[in-house]
Formats: C-alpha cells, sequence, structure tokens
C-alpha cells in the first residue's frame, strides 16, 4: 500500500534530480560562453527521465549473473552527456549559444519548480488523507 502512495513521489523525486543536473549543465555552458574550443553539453532529459524510472524488469536485455556488465549507464539519475547541437560555432571554436541556453535555463527552472509544486500537492494531499480532514 505505501509503495503505491510513493511511487509518484519517487518519480517526481527522479525528476527534480535530473532537472537539478540539467540546471548545472546549462548554467556550465553559459558561464563557458567565452572560453575559446567549448563545446556545450546536454542530455535528453526525457530519456534520462524514462530510464530513471524504470525498473530493472523494463529493460530489454536482462543480466544472467551478477557478474555482466549492465547495458549502458549504470546509474540512470546520471544520464549520458552529449555534444549540444549548435547553430553557429564562433569563430574561436565555442558552441554555446547563448539565447538557447538561457531559454533552456528558464525554462528548466520552470519546470522544476512546478515539479515540486506537484510533490508539495501530493504530500498535502496524502497528510490530509492520512489524518482524516
Amino acid at each position: 500500500m505505501l509503495e503505491q502512495m510513493t511511487a509518484r513521489l519517487d518519480a517526481h523525486g527522479s525528476s527534480l534530480l535530473l532537472r537539478a543536473q540539467r540546471q548545472q549543465l546549462i548554467a556550465s555552458n553559459i558561464a563557458n560562453a567565452d572560453t575559446p574550443g567549448y563545446v556545450a553539453r546536454d542530455f535528453d532529459f526525457a530519456a534520462a527521465l524514462k530510464q530513471a524510472t524504470a525498473g530493472p524488469a523494463s529493460s530489454a536485455m536482462s543480466l544472467t549473473s551478477q557478474a555482466h556488465m549492465r547495458p549502458g549507464n549504470a546509474d540512470p539519475r546520471r544520464p549520458d552527456l552529449v555534444y549540444a547541437l549548435h547553430s553557429q560555432p564562433s569563430m574561436d571554436g565555442n558552441t554555446v549559444d547563448l539565447d538557447r541556453e538561457r531559454a533552456s535555463f528558464v525554462d528548466n527552472a520552470v519546470r522544476y519548480e512546478t515539479t515540486l509544486r506537484f510533490i508539495n500537492g501530493h504530500v498535502k494531499t496524502m497528510l490530509s488523507a492520512i489524518t482524516g480532514q
């Protein structure tokens, strides 16, 4: 019973962790906007969240021994970073697009706050159900 009540919180918790990681990554891109040769990094949030919330049974490949290597990233809350697609790199090889990074930063911050509000609402609902109000 408790697992059913907290399953939503687990998914939102994973989302918060990934959003925080993405926010740090975007902030790093913005901070290095003037660094020659810096290549902007990002990760696919939807794929990372799907991997973080999927159970071990949902994997396409199953492990028959604990000694086997796991396919893909071992920790689903540490997504694989990729180089962000750049529209027009600067002359010094820097691929940070400040307009895109700022928009991504604000979008990610709003989604982080929204997730926090969902968690807060869910906890309030569970608390009122427990106390019988």
